[in-house]
């Protein structure tokens, strides 16, 4: 249920904002992994073209924070910090996402930035917890005080397709924007796999307060009876974190499921796995196979997930980039 809910609201989303959408992102500073948010939306800030411009992939972190700068190549090892091996690694990242260019000098490697990293790329950036039954909240309300505490995001909304009580409303965050949504509501089956309505689905029952992504943030480590272990987040090292997740969401999308080797399987107008068996939206990863009741072997359905993604977002596919050699460069690097 969550994941057809998941790829719903993403759905809706994409056809309902102007926003950049990934799923299922690290969103904790101190420790990445201590929590995950299960959308994460950008709305472009005034250097979106800028950043859009130079690449389609995730721009590591270490890239943009190395020493080395777009006027002048420096020799590789002098711009990464850290063992020559893990240095090595980022540069070969860097320079696989089209953020960094190689030139040889002497027999020696440099690099450089192809461009200047815009920092005001990202307008506004969105942490989504979808929990379509709050019958079964599970560590709901943890999680969101986790992200209210933090203040990395600039607003965190709670996404549901139950009935919201006011009981429901007072167990959750003040902070915390409150969506109610119906999956249902948008083109799912093969019959309606054409359609490019939007019926809607959502409504709004509390906006989220904007957050203080700039301020100090508490990030929870560990809870225990009677002890809670946390570390104090300064604001330079959440604009990191910020940074971190935004090229994430950037890089990944939110159609990052294979869709199964089944004749029945019939995948939306908008790239979800449509199953002709069970006559909803299942996960591949969990619901197909050979042990499905309705499965028949054949071939997967075509989807350009990243076609469908530059078609309806601001995220462009496959830009011209900007890993070019810079004109007069060359005299300074023979």
């Amino acid at each position: 249920m969550e994941f057809g809910f998941e790829l719903a609201l993403c759905a809706h989303l994409e056809r309902a904002e102007e926003w950049v959408l990934a799923r299922q992102l690290g969103a904790a500073v101190v420790s990445p992994g201590a929590r995950v948010m299960d959308v994460v939306a950008i709305e472009p800030g005034p250097g979106f073209a800028d950043r859009a411009r130079i690449t389609d992939r995730a721009i590591p972190n270490a890239a943009v924070e190395a020493d080395v700068g777009v006027g002048e190549a420096r020799y590789w090892r002098d711009a990464f910090d850290g063992h020559p091996d893990r240095a090595r690694e980022r540069v070969d990242a860097a320079v696989e996402s089209g953020f960094l260019a190689r030139e040889r000098r002497g027999g020696r490697e440099y690099v450089r930035q192809t461009a200047r990293y815009p920092d005001d790329w990202v307008g506004k950036l969105v942490g989504i917890e979808n929990k379509p039954d709050l019958g079964s909240p599970g560590e709901l309300e943890r999680q969101l005080r986790f992200d209210v505490s933090l203040g990395l995001f600039d607003e965190v909304v709670l996404a549901t397709a139950s009935h919201v009580t006011r009981a429901h409303l007072n167990r959750i965050p003040e902070a915390v924007g409150v969506w109610r949504f119906d999956p249902d509501s948008g083109p799912t089956s093969a019959h309606d796999r054409d359609s490019d309505a939007d019926p809607g689905g959502r409504t709004v029952l509390r906006e989220p307060t904007p957050l203080r992504p700039d301020a100090p943030g508490i990030e929870v480590l560990d809870e225990r009876p009677l002890r809670t272990d946390v570390a104090v987040v300064p604001p330079d090292e959440k604009a990191k974190g910020r940074r971190r997740v935004a090229e994430r969401a950037y890089g990944k999308g939110w159609r990052t499921y294979d869709l199964p080797d089944c004749a029945r399987c019939r995948a939306t107008a908008d790239g979800r796995p449509g199953c002709g068996h069970f006559d909803r939206v299942v996960d591949p990863a969990v619901a197909c196979g050979s042990d499905c009741p309705g499965f028949e072997a054949g071939d997967a359905p075509s989807v350009d997930a990243d076609a469908l993604r530059d078609a309806n977002t601001p995220w462009e596919r496959d830009p011209a980039g900007t890993a070019r050699r810079q004109s007069g460069l060359g005299r300074f690097l023979e």
